[in-house]
């Protein structure tokens, strides 16, 4: 039996950090070396992180990026490192780059280039087209291929096992989305009993503008079992053993296999084999997170590293009382500690005595910082101001958004004199049928459900005062009707569909892109099918000058999901 140690190092890169990314290399090496490990790996791009976008277009960019291969390989010894990083010159290649005892010693091109969702790889990258090559690492024939390339049955990985891999090595950028963890493990499941060779999937975590990184990095023997897999969304380095056993048996008696040309692969040598010494190391094996848990850790994770990779340490939020602003108040609590969390009150001739009262209960539960800023006496003068271009004219929409475009004034103001980044609080639902004011509740830098339907934010809501440490959101604002309270006695529900019918309609138009007659057809109310695709395609001038944020679906507004502004299409 031959043994290969494995070092997924489940790293949360920066973009554009080519020094601070080195560093993080650097680090995960170290405790892969104090593990005993044979091979370090690291995500998909790790010098670059992940996704860099237009910066590969600069060639001093990926200059650097090259440069900073040459500094890690002269920092390995006899503990091989695999890097993600850019190669290339007028082409330029998504590679991974194999260093030990100070050289780089293999360059593997990717081959699969993913241009869907939210990757668009081929607006950058050459596909690879390099003769494949193992390595002998440890008496172990090693492949190596780089996410998207596993996700094809007939794509490198078969090459790489038909030709005599035992262990393959995959790098990952693999973003996350509810769902998503389980659909990895059934893939790489499939991968490693379909090839007979067991796979390390090295992910990597972070949050990067919309996109959350979740790790999972996860290996699997050649019988597709699950031996290892780290935590979802923290970094950390997984150990773990491979006892390699030949495959050669099982491959020469599966008929899958028996009618392939199987050649076999050029080897590059880099270590001896060594024979056994005992039992392997227990293996970590990080329980999955529910799925209220997973969405709470992906949008506190996002907003963390928005937030702070992008040089702020607090946030203001307008808290208004209401479901939405409760919720982005106490995810941003979790992802920055509560001393870095501002709330401000901005009460109206409007606003009722318990949204002001829940709004400090939950400040007070959370030990958030909280203050109350009127906003009576500019409502009142901007009337005044406009009541001669007003004159003879019904009351209407206008008045309430003036209300919520003060509120963004003075939330930009606090921002400009105080330096909070500020978080703005509009869902998805509410996102897709425009159930906003440009420049009032949408004015600010990041926003934080705007990937999450308003069903789900009173999921969330529940959830979270289940974990342990009390009733952190007051019941009164999970029981109470929804209300923008820019007029009296106003609900949602006389300007929208009940929530759970408006999240089904959005859920089919939006995110699996069915058109208003597939709806109808599929017993969905006609005339409510007809009024909230009308919103939903009208309300796309607003979208495009919202802030970013966190994706956690298969289709978000934005990065995901780009239609034109000028669009007569209704199907």
């Amino acid at each position: 039996m031959r043994r290969l140690r494995v070092a997924a190092c489940q790293i949360n890169p920066v973009v554009g950090d080519i020094t601070g990314n080195v560093a993080k290399v650097f680090a995960g090496l170290e405790e892969a070396e104090a593990a005993g490990a044979d091979v370090a790996v690291f995500p998909e791009m790790a010098l670059t992180g992940y996704p860099p976008e237009d910066l590969l277009l600069k060639p001093g960019f990926v200059a650097d990026c090259q440069e900073a291969v040459l500094k890690v390989a002269a920092r390995t010894g006899s503990c091989a490192a695999l890097i993600g990083t850019v190669d290339g010159d007028r082409d330029i290649f998504n590679t991974a780059v194999l260093c030990v005892e100070g050289e780089v010693v293999l360059s593997y091109h990717k081959r699969l280039l993913p241009n869907y969702a939210v990757f668009d790889e081929r607006r950058y990258f050459t596909p690879g087209t390099e003769p494949l090559e193992l390595v002998e690492i440890k008496g172990v024939k090693v492949g190596i291929a780089i996410c998207e390339d596993i996700w094809s049955p007939t794509g490198p990985m078969f090459d790489l096992a038909a030709g005599g891999a035992e262990v393959m090595l995959v790098p990952n950028g693999s973003p996350y989305r509810k769902g998503k963890a389980l659909d990895r493990d059934i893939l790489l499941s499939s991968r490693a009993i379909d090839n007979s060779c067991a796979i390390a999937y090295i992910n990597q975590v972070g949050g990067q503008d919309e996109l959350v990184f979740d790790g999972g990095s996860s290996c699997f023997d050649h019988e597709g079992r699950l031996l290892a897999r780290a935590g979802q969304f923290t970094e950390e380095t997984l150990i773990c053993d491979f006892d390699v056993l030949p495959a050669y048996r099982k491959r020469r008696l599966d008929p899958r296999g028996q009618e392939l040309p199987t050649p076999r692969l050029p080897v590059r040598f880099l270590s001896e084999s060594e024979p056994v010494a005992g039992p392997a190391e227990p293996q970590r094996i990080a329980e999955p997170l529910d799925p209220m848990a997973e969405v709470w850790q992906a949008l506190v994770l996002g907003t963390r590293d928005y937030v702070t990779k992008n040089g702020f340490s607090e946030v203001g939020v307008a808290l208004s009382g209401g479901i939405d602003s409760t919720i982005v108040v106490a995810i941003a609590a979790d992802a920055l500690g509560p001393e870095n969390v501002h709330a401000v009150l901005m009460p109206s001739r409007f606003s009722s005595d318990h949204s002001v009262s829940d709004s400090e209960l939950l400040c007070q539960n959370l030990g958030v910082d909280h203050r109350t800023i009127p906003i009576e006496p500019a409502h009142a003068a901007l009337l005044d101001m406009l009541a001669p271009s007003f004159e003879g004219l019904e009351e209407d929409t206008t008045e309430e958004n003036l209300q919520s475009r003060i509120r963004g004034v003075l939330m930009m103001g606090l921002s400009n004199k105080l330096g909070w980044l500020i978080l703005t609080t509009g869902n998805k639902s509410e996102m897709g049928v425009g159930y906003s004011t440009l420049y009032g509740d949408t004015a600010g830098g990041f926003a934080v459900i705007k990937d999450v339907f308003k069903t789900m934010v009173y999921d969330l809501c529940r959830w979270r005062n289940e974990q342990g440490d009390g009733e952190i959101i007051p019941v009164n604002v999970i029981d109470k009707p929804p209300s923008a309270e820019l007029r009296p006695d106003q609900r949602d529900d006389q300007s929208l569909p009940s929530y759970e019918v408006l999240d089904a309609i959005l859920t089919d138009y939006v995110e699996e892109d069915r058109t208003a007659s597939e709806l109808v057809a599929a017993g969905h109310d006609e005339a409510t099918v007809n009024r909230i695709v009308r919103l939903v395609d009208i309300a796309e001038y607003k979208r495009r000058q919202s802030p970013p944020g966190i994706r956690i679906s298969s289709k978000a507004f934005g990065r995901d999901r780009r239609m034109p502004i000028t669009n007569r299409y209704r199907g």
